[in-house]
């Protein structure tokens, strides 16, 4: 049975989503509110996707976001620790925040070019060992050759062996290219099953872009007014600045509303981002992650 809404397809005009994205940026100005700032904060998946990581790394990683509290106390804790399966464990052990979710990602990460069993077992495998959230990516090729059905049953066997855990879905913006298939590929992803829709797994180029988020942004607000189901939107790769930071959280705040300004609905994928809030934060140089 196929998986496919009704509303896939949208033809977006020549310069609309750049008009809108113009308009966003000049309401949101250049002054850098820390409000503002401290709600992105809250909102950073910390993560760290590196062939390199080592225990150690999550350990310290676990332990850092653990203390964070106790070292700013004024402060919101990142929103979850995102990283490969084999880090969950020691990740899992050291955590001691309960506020702090435990994300993996899985399932053939970053190509997704592995059988589809595969990543249901993986998928499930980081489940059982402690993951509450679970970042996959969509089989990019599969898509751009038009299998859309084997695209979204994909997704929905996948939401299955994530359990009770949260499914994130990467889109991979950076390769569809178009506004028309970012769309096509939101619409879909939230239909077969994802909790959140990702742009990017920051491991090609361009990886997130404020066009993308726009349009993705957008078919969430379509997909809400729809069925009644509010979906997550997370930004990743690329974003390191405070003032990029802010101008996704704006994106966010003019399609979706002030309710998808939470770390439920939330989310930026971010490494270097979370020192650099911190010292735009505290205006002073910090380098605590």
């Amino acid at each position: 049975m196929s998986s496919l809404p009704e509303n896939l397809n949208r033809t977006f005009l020549t310069d609309e989503v750049k008009n809108a994205l113009d308009a966003i940026r000049a309401k949101l100005g250049k002054t850098l509110s820390k409000k503002e700032m401290k709600l992105a904060f809250s909102c950073i998946d910390l993560t760290t996707l590196g062939a390199e990581d080592t225990q150690e790394k999550g350990r310290a990683m676990a332990e850092k976001v653990s203390l964070f509290p106790k070292h700013f106390i004024e402060l919101p804790n990142v929103a979850a620790i995102c990283v490969y399966p084999t880090l969950i464990g020691v990740v899992r052990e050291n955590l001691k925040d309960p506020k702090v979710g435990l994300a993996s990602v899985a399932a053939g990460f970053p190509s997704s070019m592995t059988f589809v069993e595969v990543k249901e077992l993986e998928t499930a495998m980081a489940v059982a060992v402690g993951a509450t959230e679970i970042d996959i990516v969509i089989s990019i090729g599969t898509f751009l050759e038009g299998n859309l059905d084997q695209v979204a049953q994909e997704i929905s066997q996948l939401k299955k062996s994530c359990g009770k855990a949260h499914l994130k879905v990467i889109l991979e913006t950076g390769a569809l290219k178009s506004a028309e298939n970012i769309w096509k590929a939101s619409m879909l992803a939230m239909n077969a099953g994802a909790d959140f829709i990702k742009t990017s797994t920051g491991k090609m180029e361009p990886a997130a872009t404020p066009e993308a988020a726009w349009v993705m942004c957008s078919a969430i607000k379509e997909f809400y007014q729809r069925t009644g189901k509010q979906i997550g939107f997370k930004a990743a790769g690329g974003i390191v600045e405070s003032s990029d930071a802010l101008y996704y959280l704006a994106i966010v705040r003019e399609i979706l509303g002030e309710e998808w300004l939470t770390p439920h609905l939330f989310r930026i994928g971010a490494s270097r981002l979370a020192n650099n809030l911190l010292t735009s934060i505290t205006e002073e140089k910090i380098s605590y992650f």
